[in-house]
This record gives C-alpha cells, structure tokens and sequence, in this order.
C-alpha cells in the first residue's frame, strides 16, 4: 500500500499540534488506514466521531493498534471549523487548504454523503462501509477480521 497510499495522501499528513507526519510511517505489512470524511457542519458527523473516537481508543489499546491509524479529510466550510472540529479527534488529518487532495479522495472513493469512513490494508484493498464496522462491533473485537475489503 505504500505507493498507493502516498499517491492517495501525498508525503505528509497532519498529526496533533500541527506536526507533520510522514505517511511512510502509516504503511507495512499489516497496517490499516482508515480515512475518515466528516465535517463539523454535519449532524450526522457529530453524531458519529464520539463513537468513532472511543472505537479508535478501544484498537489501539488493542493487538492491532500499532498497525492501524485514522486521517481525517475535512468537508468543513473554513479553516476555524475544521480546527474547532479537529481538536476532539486523537488521529491524524490532511491539511484543510489542501483541497486538491481531499477531492481527489473523494473522488477516488466516490464520497457522495458525509460522513464515510473508508479502510484500507496495505495492498491498497478498501472497505467503505467502516461506518459499519465501528457501530456493529463497538467494541472493536472483530477488527481487523470484520473487515470486509475489495
């Protein structure tokens, strides 16, 4: 997945604080790479990053948590919101004026309604029913086995 990956999110994404984080970090042999499209605006969205949030807690407290990272791809409307909206989230993102990118992501997963989480393994496979995933097993027991990837 390393190529794909980079070529899906460039070089560097954004972690914590603002710091870069080289998405060669994010690939190897086991790894998972979940892309999380969401925007503060969006009911539906803050509805479900709570429980995105704890289930993300839950696996990487896990055996798998080394292997497996969220990036979220911002839908908001201003810089103020996706800031606002990206301090309650323990994951990485893309740069929110890098708009190239995140339609380019969109249009590679044929995003159509916010929100969409979309895993991938290192093969470059995709699940874009994650949303199912993490509202079935809450828990996150059956990860990375309830994957369900094409």
């Amino acid at each position: 997945m390393s190529e794909p990956l980079k070529d899906l999110l460039g070089d560097m994404v954004i972690g914590k604080n603002g710091t870069k984080v080289e998405v060669s970090s994010l690939v190897g042999a086991g790894k998972y790479v979940a892309l999380y499209f969401s925007a503060h605006w969006c009911p539906p969205c803050r509805a479900f990053t709570p429980k995105l949030i704890e289930w993300y807690n839950k696996i990487k407290k896990g055996p798998h948590g080394a292997n497996f990272e969220v990036v979220f791809i911002s839908s908001d409307r201003d810089e103020a919101s996706f800031k606002d909206y990206y301090k309650s989230m323990p994951w990485l993102a893309i740069d929110f004026e890098d708009t190239e990118r995140k339609n380019k992501l969109s249009d590679k997963f044929s995003i159509s309604g916010i929100p969409t989480l979309v895993v991938m393994d290192n093969d470059g496979k995709t699940d874009k029913n994650g949303r199912a995933l993490v509202t079935n097993d809450p828990e996150g027991k059956n990860f990375p086995a309830g994957l369900v990837l094409k």
